[in-house]
């Protein structure tokens, strides 16, 4: 598999200030009942002639073309039915994502929810025509019309999978299995073998934590913090820096770091400690300890100048039928936006790895499940419905906290 990591821009918050009343309607990540909010005049109103190339940046493991090996791929017939040839850039941060697409040259991207915000507020991405994509119709309710693809009523994005991180810990040295993120928070018995996500979006991560264990903060979300607020948070992973063995964008590097012993314990996805599993590696991790847990929802988004649109309708829809979301799924180690994916995942040749119980070990359809986790946003100014009186502080904030933390 390719090197990936999953999950900066220069934002004028003047703008997002402008943006902010409406986006506080969806700030509590509820969607809306009534998918026909997601039309909109200025989207795209029917699919013309293709064209001959479609351009997109992407998390690896997205857009597999035989490259890795001939038997992984969903590009390929594609490619031979719309004559759309499919270039991709993979983006190993959701920075790294919004930098390639402010630079242009882009007909789309797959964005977390840490980037969607941010590409629609710098005006980076247009409105898409869910109409024009018939698999849109088997998506999971769950994830339409969310605050992570959807600004002011109007759909920005098709959604792909979603996935939550989880506590890894090596189980020879890790005792008693952990229950809490108290275990890295800050560390202090694992020092120098702790791990995390590298991204400002892991400050999220701490401020969950710190809603538990210490409540006069007054946190009520991850995402909308007030500085007060957001200092703790940055204190807390400071004293966590200290026990940090590596920061991780790699999951690949995570795997080798859990198998060489390097690290012991720390945030991960579950694919990471599934394939470890699978490779006998005394590794376990706790799907969603007591204070919850952050997840992600990514969005496939079609940019402001997009030189191919028609391929790029075209290749949603396929990205999105139940053959190729059972294929990127498995692969990549997510729960399908599709669930009518869930039936073919074990049908899929073992190169994928694919097994029949796939949904179920990812929780695809399990929407108690999904009710724990902190989906990633942007954060902004406004800090939500009921706190007009308060001001939260924004995504450039978390990026100069991140490289606070980090020294």
């Amino acid at each position: 598999m390719q090197s990936a990591s999953k999950r900066d821009v220069r934002w004028s918050w003047a703008i997002v200030g402008a943006l902010v009343a409406f986006m506080a309607a969806f700030a509590a990540g509820c969607g809306s009942d009534d998918d026909s909010s997601g039309s909109s005049d200025e989207a795209q109103q029917e699919i013309g002639k293709t064209e001959d190339e479609l351009n997109l940046v992407i998390w690896a493991g997205y857009a597999e073309d035989g490259s890795y090996d001939p038997k992984v791929d969903w590009v390929t017939d594609f490619e031979k039915e719309t004559g759309c040839e499919v270039n991709t850039k993979v983006g190993n941060t959701s920075d790294e994502m919004v930098q390639l697409i402010e630079q242009g040259g882009y007909d789309g991207v797959s964005a977390s929810g840490d980037a969607s915000g941010r590409l629609y507020a710098a005006g980076d991405v247009q409105p898409v025509n869910t109409d024009l994509v018939p698999n849109y119709a088997d998506i999971t309710d769950a994830l339409k019309d969310q605050p992570y693809n959807t600004f002011d009523g109007v759909n920005y994005g098709i959604p792909n999978d979603r996935g939550w991180n989880v506590l890894a810990y090596n189980t020879d040295e890790v005792k008693p299995p952990p229950k809490s993120w108290d275990a890295v928070f800050p560390g202090d018995d694992y020092s120098g073998k702790v791990t995390a996500y590298d991204a400002p979006i892991y400050i999220a991560d701490a401020a969950m934590y710190l809603r538990d264990h210490e409540p006069d903060l007054g946190i009520t979300d991850p995402y909308e913090l007030t500085q007060e607020q957001f200092d703790a948070a940055i204190d807390l992973l400071k004293d966590q820096n200290a026990n940090i063995g590596e920061y991780w964008s790699d999951y690949t590097k995570e795997i080798q770091a859990f198998s060489n012993g390097d690290i012991v314990i720390g945030t991960a996805w579950p694919y990471q400690a599934l394939l470890l599993q699978g490779e006998n590696e005394p590794v376990a991790f706790n799907e969603v300890p007591d204070e919850g847990a952050t997840g992600w929802s990514d969005t496939w988004m079609l940019t402001e100048d997009a030189e191919h649109p028609n391929c790029w309708y075209e290749w949603v829809n396929h990205a999105t039928s139940p053959e190729a979301q059972a294929k990127v799924a498995v692969w990549f180690g997510a729960a399908p936006a599709n669930l009518k994916a869930c039936g073919l995942t074990g049908e899929l040749d073992p190169a994928y790895f694919g097994t029949a119980d796939h949904c179920d070990t990812y929780h695809a359809d399990d929407e108690k499940f999904w009710g724990q986790i902190e989906f990633w946003r942007t954060p902004v100014s406004d800090c939500g419905e009921g706190r007009e009186d308060e001001e939260c502080v924004t995504f450039d904030d978390w990026i100069q906290g991140w490289t606070e933390v980090k020294g």
